[in-house]
């Protein structure tokens, strides 16, 4: 009896082994995870209004995705069943510490792949760095165009659209709204975002309003906080319009410090990059703003069964309803999970490389609560995407600021075709571009 015992159990770990072999890379995934770094602005003047709303809707999608929570096709948990464990890290600091803890994600913390940076300046530093250690980046924001039109990527990945969109969906519906800009004025930050804006929306304006004269055009630097000089020289051109890619707190400061002093009743504001300021701003922000929220995001965003189940649950989780931070971070994530499970598909549900899930991420497309996703440009690398712009309206009765006039741009009447420079083709009068 106990030699028959003892069979007996070899016969059951015999039996459980072939079980799992049988099962194989499925039930050995249900049992990995997928270590994530997350940077995002947790600290500094670009926290409160981009940067944490960043955190929040990170940790509620990583939730909602590790329970399967997501609708469907979105609805298998995790990463094809790999839970995801993420690490946030504070991007205040600038682009050499980015660097340096970019190194450390991979190296210490052992992260499978880096979703994040909203600076420009940092996304820029970043990248290369990536290429270097062959880890996989996905870059969720920064609107640079010189990302990947400056280099060549095998790693690197923005799941966003970069800034020229933003600048000539603004032109776009300035011109459909007869807004009147004989005169130009404009205050962008000195660092590439603004740099790439600003150069982006005068060329665009050049196109559709060419008799436009540029007055005052100041470049202060990223955080200045303080505005006076610059609003003086705004003031006293007195233009038609005063165009602006300022945005986190220092966009917060300058409608605050602009508003005292009528600049939005004499000229006509127009924003790049605004949305995510009016919660904390409220009733300050004045009416009649033409602003953009670099997608169809929040107040603009579409009516779909993916958004609307996105903005409720942000809403529900967070209170408060998700803005531009929300959307990229979450569009990202998605991009990611939509590569890893093809690629887990092409390796008979293993857990993937960052070889393997870039190969998948490549010239991919995937629905998100802003709306379809496409990587266009950049060789399969980067990302083009519908946008709404809009004006502002504060609501006593809700008391909040709402929007309305809204716009919807497609993302080929406002993005370059591959192969061509934002800023050639812009200048070549948006050579092919595809508007209704």
């Amino acid at each position: 009896m106990p030699w028959r015992m003892s069979y007996s159990r070899k016969a059951l770990v015999s039996m459980a082994v072939g079980l799992v072999m049988a099962l194989g890379p499925s039930l050995a995934s249900a049992q990995e995870t997928f270590k994530l770094g997350i940077v995002t602005f947790l600290s500094g003047p670009a926290a409160e209004s981009f940067g944490v709303p960043a955190q929040k809707a990170g940790q509620f999608m990583i939730a909602q995705l590790n329970s399967g929570a997501i609708p469907r096709p979105y609805d298998r948990p995790g990463f094809g069943g790999l839970k995801i464990e993420p690490v946030f890290i504070d991007e205040n600091g600038g682009a050499t510490k980015q660097v340096q803890e970019l190194r450390n994600l991979y190296q210490r913390d052992n992260v499978d792949a880096v979703v994040g940076y909203i600076g420009s300046g940092d996304c820029l530093a970043v990248a290369p760095v990536a290429e270097e250690l062959k880890k996989l980046l996905v870059l969720m924001d920064c609107g640079t165009p010189r990302i990947f039109e400056e280099a060549s990527y095998d790693y690197v990945f923005r799941t966003a659209s970069h800034a020229t969109m933003d600048n000539v969906a603004l032109v776009r519906y300035m011109k459909a709204h007869s807004i009147k800009m004989e005169t130009l004025s404009a205050i962008n930050q000195d660092y590439a975002w603004g740099q790439d804006s600003r150069a982006d929306f005068l060329a665009a304006a050049a196109q559709l309003y060419p008799n436009v004269a540029l007055q005052a055009d100041v470049l202060p630097k990223f955080g200045a906080g303080q505005y006076g000089t610059e609003i003086s020289a705004l003031v006293g051109a007195g233009s038609d319009v005063v165009y602006s890619s300022l945005w986190g707190g220092d966009l917060q400061a300058f409608i605050l410090q602009s508003t005292p002093r009528g600049l939005a009743k004499h000229s006509q504001i127009v924003l790049s990059a605004a949305d995510h300021v009016l919660p904390p701003l409220g009733d300050k922000m004045p009416d009649g703003i033409i602003l953009g929220a670099r997608g169809a995001y929040g107040l603009m965003s579409p009516n779909t069964p993916l958004n609307n189940w996105f903005f409720k649950g942000f809403e529900t989780s967070t209170g408060g309803y998700p803005i531009q931070a929300a959307y990229r971070i979450t569009q990202s994530l998605l991009g990611l999970k939509t590569a890893i499970e093809k690629a887990m598909a092409d390796n008979d549900g293993k857990k993937p490389t960052a070889e393997q899930i870039a190969a998948a991420l490549k010239g991919s497309q995937w629905e998100s609560p802003g709306g379809l996703i496409r990587m266009t440009l950049g060789n399969g690398h980067q990302a083009t995407q519908p946008i709404a712009i809009s004006r502002t309206k504060y609501d006593a009765e809700k008391k909040r600021v709402e929007l309305v006039d809204i716009e919807n741009f497609a993302a080929d009447c406002v993005n370059p075709p591959p192969g061509l420079k934002a800023i050639d083709w812009i200048k070549a009068g948006f050579a092919g571009a595809k508007c209704n």
